[in-house]
């Protein structure tokens, strides 16, 4: 592939994909993004909050991100899901892969169908609508008047 066709693929892959396009992705592709979008929006919480050096944001940052924590989240946020983040959600909880050893089943795929719905929004360029469901999550695990830290 030319550098042209590798820019323009880059560039194409960045654009909010539309509804009908994300439909076509398997729940766990959604999950695999959403993963990774949720822990980049709670380690930016830290990092601009200042909540501590590297090990100290390391150690908040996995108190959040992990599948119990995640099935909490996925509990606070549900009564707030549009009707097509509840259909995606229960779609990502339905999915057929197997927990790790150490998490329930239950956390699990309570957890995948979070991130299957964080994948949509990411994908669909609704960071709006993340920020929405983060603060609810933020609020939750470092409370609404936490002061930021140095």
């Amino acid at each position: 592939m030319n550098e042209d066709k590798t820019h323009a693929a880059y560039n194409a892959s960045r654009a909010a994909l539309s509804d009908n396009r994300i439909r076509e992705f398997s729940p766990l592709a959604l999950a695999y993004i959403g993963d990774t979008v949720y822990d980049l929006y709670v380690r930016r919480y830290l990092v601009a909050n200042r909540m501590g050096r590297p090990e100290m944001l390391h150690k908040r940052a996995s108190g959040v991100v992990n599948a119990r924590s995640q099935a909490t989240a996925a509990k606070l946020l549900r009564p707030n899901f549009t009707d097509r983040e509840s259909e995606i959600f229960r779609a990502g909880q339905n999915a057929k892969s197997a927990p790790p050893k150490n998490m329930s089943r239950a956390d699990y795929e309570m957890a995948t169908g979070l991130e299957a719905v964080i994948g949509y929004l990411h994908l669909r360029g609704m960071s709006g609508r993340i920020d929405d469901l983060f603060y609810i999550i933020i609020r939750h695990f470092f409370g609404e008047d936490q002061n930021a830290r140095g």
